[in-house]
């Protein structure tokens, strides 16, 4: 009677140390890196084709829509305006009384969404460039046309609040400079 008992115990250990099948692997999701920049919706590129067509069309209250109320305007040249009624007061006067009519032709919208800076401050977001002909009428008469390009931030609430615009002021200054 012994010798069954040891003989099932043996059976019996060894079929607990034996290693059970494995069962096959699971696949790992692949995890990609977030790149340091890539595209944003295209709503953005909307959000800033909607403002310039208001600043065409004169209605500057229209435009302001798309700006945070401490918003900053900055030209290339240095200059500055600094939160939302500063810009709308700036441009309402300069679109009722210096500017006769104004126009944007062959445009481009990029917008992108920067996860990580890479120098300067930190101004991860969604940013939309712009580039376009603009043609100007001024109330002296004179017309001008040139390419700006512009550089818009936005904030967690889709409203710009950065914008620096890229122009060359000499061809502005010279054509409001002329008598009619």
């Amino acid at each position: 009677m012994k010798a069954p008992f040891i003989a099932l115990l043996c059976a019996t250990t060894l079929l607990a140390c034996t290693k059970p099948a494995e069962k096959p692997a699971e696949p790992v999701a692949e995890v990609k890196p977030t790149p340091d920049i890539e595209f944003a919706d295209a709503k953005y590129a909307e959000i800033g084709k909607k403002g310039m067509n208001a600043l065409a069309s004169g209605d500057i209250d229209a435009w302001m829509a798309t700006f945070a109320d401490n918003a900053r305007y900055h030209w290339s040249s240095g200059d500055s305006l600094v939160g939302k009624q500063a810009i709308h007061d700036y441009w309402k006067d300069r679109r009722s009384k210096v500017i006769d009519s104004i126009s944007f032709v062959n445009d481009i919208w990029l917008p992108v969404e920067v996860n990580k800076p890479q120098r300067g401050p930190d101004r991860a977001g969604v940013w939309l460039f712009s580039w376009y002909m603009v043609k100007v009428k001024y109330k002296n008469n004179q017309k001008l046309a040139m390419w700006i390009h512009n550089d818009m931030h936005f904030d967690a609430n889709d409203k710009i609040d950065i914008m620096v615009q890229y122009l060359d002021r000499a061809p502005i200054n010279a054509a409001l400079a002329k008598k009619k």
